[in-house]
Parts: C-alpha cells; sequence; structure tokens
C-alpha cells in the first residue's frame, strides 16, 4: 500500500537539483509557497530517513528536496536514495535546473563568489565536473527547466506549473522560440513551423506578434498549418500513451520559427489549445517573444 493510499505519511517527493546558479533556491521558495515542505542542501543518504521522520504526524505529505553536488559521491548516494522512496511506495519526481556555461559564469560573477567545485582553478572548470557529476540525474530527470533566458517570474511559473497542482496523467509545456536564438535544450520534442508564410513580410503584422487575432488567423489557417497542427497533435497523442506507460508525466514541445515572434506563438498556442482538448494539461511559454 502507498502512503497516499494509507492516508498518511509523505506521499509525493521531488528533488530539486541542478547546475549552481541555475535556480534552485527559486524553484524551492515556488514550491514551498504551492504547499511543498521545502529541505534545503540535505546529503542524499539522509533523504529517505528525513522523508519518513517528516511523514510520522501524517501533517507532511508532499517534501521537496534540494540537493547539490557537495554531497559527496552524489550519483550513486542519490539513485539509491530515490529507489528506496519508490519502493516505499512514494511519488518521486526529479526536477533539474540547468543554464548555459555563459549564463553561468555571468551570475557568479555579478554575486562574486566562486563556484563549489572551483578547487582554485578557474570557473569554467568547476561548471565542468559539475556537469559531468550530474550527468546521470539530468538524463534521469522528470523535468528539466533551462534557466538562460528566465527570469525570476518565469522561473517560478514554470515551476507552479509543473508542480503545483494536483497530480496529471499527463502535463505539457509548449513553448515557442526562434531558431536564431538557437534550439531549447530542455525540449523533448522540436517542431519547425519556418515553412509557412512568414508574417513578418506582411506591413500591417511586421510589428505585431501570434498572439494577434490577425496574425494567429494569418498563419494558423494556412492549409499547410491544419495539417500540421493535426498531425503533430496525433504525434503527440500517441507519444503521450508511451511516455505514461514509462512513468514520464512531463513533456516539453518546442515550436520555432526564425525569430519566434509571430509563427511559433500562434502555433504554441493552437497546439497547447487541442492538447488540452485531448485531456492533456498545458502550458505555454514564449521564450524569445519581445526580443526583436
Amino acid at each position: 500500500m502507498t502512503a497516499e493510499a494509507s492516508g498518511r505519511g509523505v506521499a509525493a517527493v521531488v528533488l530539486v537539483t541542478g547546475m549552481s546558479g541555475a535556480g534552485r533556491s527559486t524553484a524551492a521558495r515556488a514550491l514551498e509557497d504551492r504547499g511543498w515542505f521545502v529541505v534545503d542542501n540535505l546529503l542524499p543518504v539522509l533523504i529517505p530517513r528525513t522523508v519518513r521522520a517528516l511523514g510520522e504526524d501524517g501533517d507532511v505529505t508532499r517534501v521537496a528536496v534540494v540537493v547539490d553536488v557537495r554531497g559527496g559521491k552524489f550519483f550513486d548516494d542519490t539513485e539509491r536514495a530515490l529507489t528506496r522512496l519508490r519502493e516505499e511506495g512514494i511519488d518521486v519526481r526529479i526536477l533539474f535546473l540547468e543554464a548555459s556555461d555563459g549564463c553561468l559564469v555571468r551570475r557568479f560573477e555579478s554575486n562574486r563568489r566562486p563556484h563549489p567545485l572551483q578547487q582554485g582553478q578557474r570557473l569554467v572548470d568547476g561548471l565542468r565536473r559539475e556537469r559531468l557529476a550530474l550527468a546521470g540525474l539530468r538524463a534521469d530527470a522528470d523535468v528539466v527547466i533551462d534557466t538562460s533566458q528566465l527570469n525570476v517570474h518565469d522561473l517560478r511559473h514554470r515551476v507552479e506549473a509543473a508542480f503545483g497542482g494536483d497530480a496529471a496523467p499527463l502535463r505539457a509545456t509548449v513553448m515557442s522560440f526562434g531558431f536564431k536564438y538557437g534550439i531549447p535544450v530542455d525540449a523533448d520534442v522540436v517542431l519547425d513551423g519556418r515553412f509557412l508564410p512568414n508574417p513578418h513580410w506582411v506591413d500591417s503584422m511586421r510589428q505585431r506578434t501570434g498572439l494577434d487575432p490577425d496574425v494567429r488567423d494569418y498563419v494558423v489557417d494556412n492549409p499547410a498549418a491544419e495539417s500540421f497542427l493535426a498531425e503533430s497533435t496525433r504525434l503527440l497523442d500517441i507519444m503521450a500513451e508511451g511516455y505514461l506507460r514509462e512513468g514520464k508525466r512531463y513533456v516539453t514541445v518546442a515550436i520555432g520559427c526564425t525569430g519566434g515572434k509571430h509563427r511559433s506563438v500562434a502555433l504554441a498556442e493552437e497546439v497547447a489549445r487541442r492538447l488540452g482538448d485531448e485531456g492533456i494539461e498545458s502550458m505555454v511559454f514564449h521564450r524569445d517573444l519581445g526580443r526583436e
């Protein structure tokens, strides 16, 4: 019998981890504001014991544990701890936060802090060691969020969308982006909308965005767009079944155009709407809107 079924104890645990400087503290505060009991900077070997102790009186049912690579044999110890929790019937998920090296370097330099694995060398050397140590958890993560281009409010919104409500069978983040700014590293699926006519070359639409009704209609009402949307939704429906079989409950779908202003924005809004009609809870995020 699981902890949730028995009506006592901790039913869900989120492990918050990722690169130093990528926003673990912000994510933890967002979870705490949504009712999660947050334990920060806990050694991985102590996670099962701590979770059991928190669940003894029945008041704490959801726990977020923030860990970083300073915990020694990080990956092995963490994997063993998570396996033990799952064997006890607890729903365990991993939230991994990352950012580009350039972004992390700027954040560390602005705070004038050394990297925890810098060891007297260059900052980028510490980042390289950390990425290697975290590679296993990055691969196993349920949710990966790249914070390189997110502000604090954007990150909170992404975390709350993934973990703030009741458990859903599958949750999707549909992200628009501009290929000129790079493909999102946290995307599970990347779709390309650049084959459609570009509203940028229509004088009345150039300064508008895919959120404006006339631009949206120009993009979505194109017969090629309808075929693209129908096939994309069908593909995601097929993938959703496989994700759920494999225990994956979060998917990030990225839809790109040249600048992330017109086509990708309109397509992302429409894909999210259609996924919602299929029973898949969806959040839309426009990564590059406003950059042009």
